[in-house]
């Protein structure tokens, strides 16, 4: 008997356990007196559907007091396909209250797409600033201009799901910061003027296609930097420099090339007159002995020899005392 009163307090034990792990009574509980009507079946099945009925009857019991309408068969849908269901709650409620048309569906959609519903209708109802990073742009003068820029934008529920984020949006109005101090014609009309860069940008609807819709575009700074254009004139130059040297240098190489080049054949013409002058004395030699040339013949060759000689001499001196009275 007192194995048979045990194993009834055991089953008792293990039947309470699941009956309350099944139907979680306080919860059924804080539903009816809010309100909202949950069935035990219907607990049941949030149990037996792998679903935590307190993430689903939580959210029914704040919805049903903000005035949406809202079923359980919509939060378990969500919640079963990943999606947070108190953010989607929360952020009905907060469109609700701020008179923002948002429908569940597509709540649910922008919070599986994975952007933060709330966080956009907080948004669209208290709109943000982000600042762009240091955009560089140049003048039509040359001059380096530095801008940044503050962009007041607010969440476009509509395009929140396959709409560009924040950094599209940033993207796009750098780009529209340097094409117009690009297209400026001085630098000093940008420092001058700079709200003319933030009306340019606005004008050209940089927002399209991206989940945010842009309000106001302000210069937060604008500083001078680097002369560019003269900075690519000297560079320029310098390259210039360089190509002319390097053609000089191979002029020069070629030239010293060709002067080699002379000297050797100069050389090799007087090898050859040396060689021509080595064979005179055979041949006169040759023609004394057949009688072809005369002694007295030989005296008068070695006379004008001599004379020639005398001569050539003579005019050198002359040609040296002439440079010296120059030089002096």
């Amino acid at each position: 008997m007192e194995i048979f009163s045990v194993l009834i307090i055991i089953f008792a034990v293990i039947f309470i356990s699941l009956f309350f792990y099944f139907i979680p009574i306080g919860l059924w509980i804080s539903a009816t007196a809010a309100g909202v009507k949950v069935s035990f079946f219907n607990l049941i099945g949030m149990r037996l559907r792998r679903v935590v009925p307190s993430s689903i009857v939580g959210p029914m019991i704040k919805s049903y007091k903000a005035g949406l309408s809202l079923t359980s068969d919509q939060l378990e849908a969500h919640y079963l396909a990943g999606g947070n269901v108190d953010r989607v709650v929360d952020a009905l409620i907060a469109a609700h209250r701020a008179e923002i048309e948002l429908t569940f569906e597509r709540a649910a959609a922008i919070d599986l797409a994975g952007r933060d519903v709330l966080e956009a209708v907080k948004m669209s109802v208290n709109p943000k600033v982000i600042q762009t990073p240091i955009v560089t742009a140049v003048a039509m003068d040359g001059i380096q201009v530095m801008a940044t820029a503050r962009v007041t934008v607010r969440a476009n529920i509509e395009r929140l799901v396959g709409g560009a984020g924040e950094e599209t949006v940033l993207a796009r109005v750098g780009e529209g910061i340097v094409t117009t101090v690009g297209s400026a014609e001085s630098h000093k009309k940008v420092l001058e003027n700079p709200d003319s860069i933030s009306m340019t940008v606005l004008d050209k609807g940089l927002d399209s296609g991206t989940a945010f819709e842009i309000l106001s575009i302000d210069i937060a700074d604008v500083d001078v930097g680097k002369n560019i254009g003269a900075q690519l004139q000297t560079d320029q130059a310098e390259a210039d420099k360089e190509i002319a040297q390097a053609k000089a240098e191979e002029r020069r190489a070629m030239a010293v090339a060709e002067e080699q080049e002379m000297k050797a054949r100069v050389q090799e013409m007087r090898a050859k007159v040396v060689e021509a002058e080595a064979e005179v004395p055979l041949a006169m030699a040759e023609a004394l002995k057949n009688g072809k040339l005369g002694v007295m013949d030989y005296m008068n060759l070695k006379n004008i020899e001599s004379d020639t000689k005398m001569r050539s001499s003579i005019s050198e001196s002359s040609e040296r005392e002439h440079e010296d009275n120059e030089n002096n």
